[in-house]
């Protein structure tokens, strides 16, 4: 895997954010925009997936976490690759631990894929997250949910999505979110009224509110 960008907390660092990006895309793609929305005491880290051939783009190979097959809801999924990179996530996040910073000082974050993966992460990680921001995502694997759930039942989720995504469907971040507020008990759904597959200065600056929230 590609070293992760990483942007240092500009005074002493007392949190961290890991953020996923999507498909196709790297962790430069996301490391300014969050840059400007964290707390100076928070550093960010943006790892970049690794390059595999992915089923839903005719076996091209790009930054992929895992393979997609199909975003149908019902679809077959990738469930070896989605386990070995929540192993990858969880790596980063033990490493940020042994450095001193505690897991519920630790936010994890992503977009479209790398959404779902910090979701899935976030619940079967044991220690309980500081909160998952994911956007426009979905949750893999849900079928597993709540049995494959190992995380504490507070840790906060912050899902946004817009309601004119072409590529994950509106539906599916509402799915989702619906699953999720079965068994977690800290679950905002938020809407983005006209937004596409991407993200809005309106949804970034939720994002600072409720990271400076959660982490304060």
């Amino acid at each position: 895997m590609a070293a992760p960008v990483i942007v240092e907390a500009t005074v002493k660092q007392t949190a961290t954010l890991i953020f996923m990006h999507g498909l196709g895309d790297t962790g430069h793609g996301w490391s300014s925009a969050l840059a400007a929305v964290r707390p100076p005491f928070m550093k960010v880290i943006c790892p970049t997936a690794p390059t595999q051939p992915v089923s839903l783009n005719a076996g091209f190979r790009m930054p992929s976490w895992f393979d997609l097959k199909t975003l149908d809801i019902g679809g077959p999924e990738d469930e070896p690759g989605i386990r070995a990179a929540r192993d990858d996530i969880h790596g980063m996040i033990n490493k940020e631990v042994s450095a001193g910073i505690p897991a519920n000082r630790i936010v994890l974050g992503g977009f479209s894929q790398g959404g779902a993966l910090a979701l899935y992460s976030a619940l079967t990680y044991e220690q309980p997250l500081a909160g998952v921001v994911a956007l426009s995502c979905w949750l893999p694997l849900h079928k597993q949910f709540p049995d494959a759930k190992v995380s504490s039942d507070d840790v906060p989720i912050f899902q946004a999505h817009g309601d004119y995504d072409p590529v994950v469907p509106y539906k599916f971040g509402q799915l989702s979110a619906s699953l999720l507020k079965s068994f977690m008990k800290n679950v905002t759904f938020k809407t983005y009224s006209g937004l596409s597959h991407s993200s809005s200065d309106e949804e970034m600056n939720d994002v600072k509110d409720i990271i400076s929230k959660w982490v304060k």
